[in-house]
């Protein structure tokens, strides 16, 4: 059994392959968190200490007790009210515009599978891999309740935790801030390792002490955002990648998030994650219900590495869904960067003939196949074919892709509208835009009010009748701007509209799914801008960064691979000069950083020497090779390249009989030092044959000593070196 419930002291306590959660009711209702961490047994109440702490203030049932307060105890889910002063996972307006919630434990269920959300994506099981807890608390007074639903993956070391908030009661509350997880822990100095960034320079790595006050990252821009990843990990001061406790809090949810830390006056730490509520103020009627969504838990007593495993085999297994969940995903070429806008029907012929030459099995068109769309500024929200453009129509175009024996993909981007555009002249208002203002635009664009059923409705019967006419087998979903002038004329009130967009933009997926359940979904933002856990539950890869540069790229891949698989990073070779940075690196190079991903082109071929088309034909054989690995692999970060003079990493099998090392050379100094990089995952006992020298080397000595990189002159020199179990 993954849950336990002890009678006696009230005492639930869930546990993984390798860890336990515990908690709690104590005698006055009030759930108290007790324990997460490495497997334990017995029961961790001992841990709870009482004393009289001056400005903490007491339970009214608690009498003349003074020992006993809520701002001094841990708590699986604090809510703003009653007498605790630290960040809150649950604030309740209630209709006399006091700020009050004091929720007490009413009884418990356990019931085998995992739970599902309404209208929102989770992690997945089957009734035999995981078990669910559902805790009913209850306001005594105003009878707001909250189930909290936790999901246990008992394999994967994965807890799942989500919320129900429900009005019993007969007047209207608003939740003002609603998390559906929190950690607290009694003692023990912890960093925080977040992934900040930027357009085109995504997820990069930051860690920083906890210290006392608040620490905050989130988003207010409606989406996940390049700004800032939702996913923390909070790690022991000395953890590192092969040692300490690690745990990671995972947000499934693709639009604003808060994840905060705060280390209290007494040295205790509590971190919160769930909705962004600066701009989040969700009303419930009498009988309505708000579902927070779900944060995946995981712990790690050996480092970020084992975290970070944890997580890619949960995502990969139990949140990727469809067709291509488990396949290797076809290696495709991109428009884009091969000609922008100005293209016609025979340019993409055209490309679809070079890339057929080279083995590459997906042509895609992107942006500027509808309406009136020469550039950015005009005719999104008008889905319909420009045949005068194309010189035929899309359904012709796809199969004459199709004889040159390609696959063929289309970019969309449904959430958004040009005010040049026959949508917007004809529905002014079913864009964001607060009445009496003139909208922010950004480039040059305007969001639709996607929590709007009849505009999802339009456009999706828009998109359908194009895919219907034509056989397309990939679809990117792009998402370029952020969101602002939130106002939807259909809403009961303003602060439930950017929950109920991302709840639309769910929907929409959802039915696309399952209308075209042999099309693969690539999700995009502006390149990293939504990439999230949410997103994956309907799009089972999503391009990594619009920056392609292969330098930057180990550093933004480096960073979302703590969290999310190479399955699900959309990577690829680009031109050079590259188009974001300038920078040259050879076709090699470029090749070895995108397989760390669902590799691809996002260059015009037509461009290339015989020898780089030859070079390139080798790298589609070798991602054919190594795609299963590669992909399904456990992952492991050798360097870190935003420190090291190298960039390295390596896929190892689960039977550990086949490795991959990986390495780009960052920096290169005259007279070189060699650089050696210790393998990881490998058996100390086995001995691994080098695929392309023969050389036989011990997997032990492969960990401990490491493998010298060849010392050459050039810059930024690559290696990819096959490692086989003899």
């Amino acid at each position: 059994m993954a849950i336990i419930f002890q009678e006696e002291k009230k005492i639930f306590t869930l546990h993984t392959k390798q860890t336990t959660y515990q908690f709690k009711v104590d005698c006055y209702g009030f759930l108290i968190h007790l324990y997460y961490g490495k497997k334990i047994q017995g029961e961790m109440d001992y841990l709870l200490t009482f004393a009289d702490r001056g400005f903490s203030g007491n339970p009214y049932d608690t009498g003349l007790d003074r020992t006993y307060s809520m701002d001094a105890l841990p708590q699986e889910y604090p809510c703003m009210g009653n007498g605790d002063y630290r960040s809150s996972a649950l604030v309740v307006q209630n209709e006399n515009g006091t700020y009050s919630c004091d929720l007490r434990y009413k009884g418990y269920k356990i019931v085998d599978g995992k739970y599902a959300l309404p209208g929102l994506p989770a992690v997945y099981a089957a009734a035999k891999e995981a078990q669910t807890l559902e805790i009913y608390l209850e306001d005594p007074v105003t009878k707001i309740r909250a189930v909290l639903l936790y999901g246990i993956l008992p394999e994967d070391d994965i807890i799942t935790r989500s919320v129900r908030i429900e009005n019993a009661g007969s007047q209207k509350i608003y939740v003002r801030k609603a998390a559906s997880a929190v950690l607290d822990f009694l003692y023990g100095n912890y960093d925080m390792i977040s992934f900040y960034g930027r357009h085109a320079m995504e997820r990069n790595f930051q860690r920083v002490p906890v210290a006392h006050g608040s620490q905050m990252i989130g988003s207010r821009r409606g989406t996940s955002s390049h700004q800032y990843n939702p996913a923390v990990i909070f790690a022991e001061e000395n953890a590192t990648e092969e040692s300490g406790s690690c745990y990671g809090m995972v947000f499934v949810y693709s639009g604003g998030f808060q994840a905060e830390a705060e280390k209290d006056q007494f040295n205790q730490t509590r971190v919160v994650m769930g909705m962004e509520s600066g701009t989040f103020c969700y009303p419930l009627e009498e009988g309505e219900t708000l579902v927070v969504p779900e944060t995946v838990l995981t712990y790690s007593a050996k480092g970020l590495e084992k975290l970070s495993h944890n997580y890619h085999r949960c995502f990969r297994r139990h949140l990727c869904r469809g067709k291509y969940r488990d396949e290797v995903r076809p290696v495709l070429i991109n428009s884009w960067e091969a000609a922008y806008f100005d293209f016609t029907g025979e340019t993409i012929l055209k490309l679809a003939d070079e890339a057929a030459k080279l083995g590459i099995e997906m042509v895609v068109l992107d942006d500027g196949w509808f309406g009136k769309r020469d550039d950015d500024n005009s005719g999104l929200g008008d889905w319909y074919v420009n045949e005068e453009k194309l010189g035929c129509s899309l359904g012709e175009l796809a199969r004459k892709v199709n004889e040159k024996g390609l696959k063929f993909g289309l970019w969309i981007e449904p959430e958004m509208i040009s005010e040049d555009s026959d949508l917007y002249r004809s529905h002014p208002d079913w864009v964001f835009q607060i009445p009496g203002r003139s909208p922010v635009r950004a480039r040059n664009q305007l969001v639709l009010d996607f929590s709007r059923k009849e505009v999802r409705d339009e456009v999706f019967e828009q998109i359908s009748k194009v895919l219907d006419h034509a056989n397309v087998e990939y679809i990117k979903w792009d998402m370029n701007r952020s969101i602002s002038d939130v106002y939807s004329i259909a809403a009961r009130e303003q602060g439930m509209v950017l929950y109920n967009y991302v709840l639309g933009v769910y929907e929409f997926l959802e039915k696309l799914m399952n209308r075209y359940p042999d099309i693969l979904i690539e999700g995009c933002s502006g390149g990293g801008g939504r990439f999230d856990a949410g997103m994956l539950y309907y799009t089972p890869q999503i391009w990594c960064s619009d920056n392609t540069d292969a330098v930057d790229r180990t550093e933004i891949q480096y960073g979302t691979s703590f969290i999310y698989p190479v399955s699900a990073v959309g990577s690829h070779v680009s031109a050079c000069p590259n188009h974001q940075t300038g920078r040259t690196v050879s076709l090699h190079t470029r090749g070895v950083t995108a397989m760390a991903g669902t590799f691809g082109y996002e260059l015009d071929p037509g461009t290339l020497t015989e020898a780089e088309k030859e070079e390139v034909k080798e790298q589609v054989r070798t991602y054919h090779t190594y795609g299963k690995l590669i992909q399904t692999g456990d992952y492991y970060r050798l360097s870190n390249p935003a420190k090291d003079e190298t960039a390295a990493w390596a896929f190892v099998s689960e039977d550990k009989r086949e490795a991959l090392l990986n390495a780009v050379m960052l920096k290169v100094h005259g007279n070189m030092t060699v650089n050696y990089i210790r393998m990881r995952g490998l058996d100390p006992e086995a001995f691994y044959r080098e695929e392309k020298t023969g050389k036989c080397y011990s997997g032990g000595a492969l960990m401990e000593a490491g493998y010298p990189l060849p010392v050459e002159s050039g810059e930024y020199l690559a290696y990819q070196i096959h490692f086989i179990q003899e």
